[in-house]
């Protein structure tokens, strides 16, 4: 079984949307983040559920879509680490992606 890893950048973005959502729909916002903690507590045991994010092409930097958002993560080893939460409508930085080694 994989350990799942939030980094700071992850964090900061979860934190983020769930305060925006919670401004107009504070139920909402906390849906949101348990369907996002949810979704990421399943990687444990099965780190290859999502697809490659086609703008990286790297095997081991996967996504998994949880409502509008992508959540990014790479592979490394026996771990997941969690790289961002993005809104799928808005282009993705690749730059800021660290894909690891």
């Amino acid at each position: 079984m994989a350990q799942v890893r939030w980094t700071p950048q992850a964090a900061d973005d979860l934190d983020a949307i769930c305060l925006f959502i919670a401004r107009d729909a504070p139920t909402l916002a906390a849906i949101f983040a348990d369907r996002v903690l949810r979704a990421s507590d399943r990687l444990a045991s099965h780190p290859r559920l999502g697809r490659v994010v086609p703008e990286l092409g790297n095997e081991n930097i996967r996504e998994i879509i949880v409502g509008s958002y992508r959540v990014i993560y790479r592979i490394q080893r026996e771990q997941v680490h969690l790289l961002t939460v993005h809104h799928g409508a808005r282009p993705l930085d690749t730059t800021k992606i660290d894909a690891g080694s």
